[in-house]
């Protein structure tokens, strides 16, 4: 199945994380035993130490108590003559620890009470995104890549900005909305606006920096959302792929709802909608919705409270001016 081969896959290259992490301490201890010979004498009397701790405890269950305070009091004094020694040597404390690529999990992808670890969780989404080509997107779409200057600075429409100052402006608000992403402020984004005004893209620049950030970060459409939905509910496919897919829909850092509007609604797909971004709502987890609609136009389609909610807590952010799809989007 797919879901069991993309797990397969990632918990290999865990295992040879984990393997080069463990080889280059390895080199890194015979560097320092070669500049500080007595430091490996600390090390192999530090492990014969502990051997003599579980021997003790086999030999002598009664009075073991009294043996294991002399071993743990040599392993301290031994613990600091090495600390001395590598900082007489100008050498890290922590040189010799195992350098992980995630110390939460130790580069095994589960954290010690069996969950997932986020690591895993976001490395198999982002097997999930090279598949469906976005990774390539993201790295062409980003704040670095980002030009205001694309956006025309004469007045459009009888709006109070140009489209420029207004791109400043959402912009300026979406940086923030990174930077302050780990405070409980329950800031949420509604990105509206005609096609080809910068919304995807704008969507594209928030979505890399907090993948950048180890965030879990879900990124769809929500005709795709409720084809997921259909899937978890009516058991069709691969159900343990969906179920860890539907999960993700409520428990991401971030869910980006891209195109609301364009799924067929009905009283099934309205109902739907309002639940998951009622539940990351209550949850405090955040959502950012981008749509072609306007306000008044959501109003119309959705149920009441799906729009009260949407306008109550979220920030809503109008993009507009020419359709720019047909300009090459390049850096300063």
């Amino acid at each position: 199945m797919m879901y069991n081969q993309i797990l397969k896959d990632i918990l290999m290259e865990y295992e040879r994380k984990r393997d080069e992490a463990i080889y280059q301490q390895r080199l890194k201890k015979e560097k320092v035993y070669r500049k500080v010979p007595r430091i490996r004498e600390i090390d192999e009397q530090i492990w014969k130490a502990g051997l003599s701790m579980s021997k003790a405890v086999i030999e002598n269950p009664e009075g073991y108590k009294e043996d294991l305070l002399k071993v743990k009091k040599r392993i301290e004094e031994l613990r600091m003559e090495k600390a001395y020694l590598l900082t007489e040597n100008n050498i890290p404390l922590d040189y010799l620890d195992i350098k992980y690529q995630c110390d939460k999990c130790e580069d095994t992808g589960y954290l010690p009470s069996g969950q997932k670890c986020n690591c895993l969780k976001q490395a198999i989404i982002n097997e999930t995104y090279k598949m469906s080509n976005i990774e390539n997107v993201l790295k062409k779409e980003n704040f670095d890549t980002f030009n205001i200057n694309i956006f025309p600075d004469e007045p459009f429409e009888g709006e109070s900005m140009t489209p420029r100052e207004n791109m400043k402006y959402i912009s300026n608000i979406c940086v923030d909305y990174v930077n302050n992403f780990n405070e409980k402020n329950e800031e949420n984004l509604l990105f509206y606006g005609s096609t080809g005004v910068g919304k995807t893209f704008m969507c594209n620049c928030i979505a890399k920096a907090l993948l950048d950030m180890n965030k879990i970060v879900i990124y769809q459409t929500a005709f795709k959302i409720l084809e997921i939905i259909e899937k978890r509910r009516f058991g069709r496919g691969d159900n343990r792929f969906e179920d860890y897919e539907y999960d993700l829909l409520f428990h991401a850092d971030l869910l980006i709802i891209d195109d609301l509007g364009t799924e067929l609604s009905n009283a099934f797909t309205n109902a739907e909608i309002f639940n998951i971004v009622n539940t990351r709502l209550i949850d405090g987890t955040k959502t950012i919705i981008s749509t072609n609609l306007t306000p008044d136009e959501i109003s119309n389609i959705y149920t009441d409270r799906v729009f009260s909610r949407i306008l109550e807590k979220f920030i809503p952010l109008k993009f507009f001016g020419p359709d720019l799809r047909y300009y090459r989007w390049e850096a300063k």
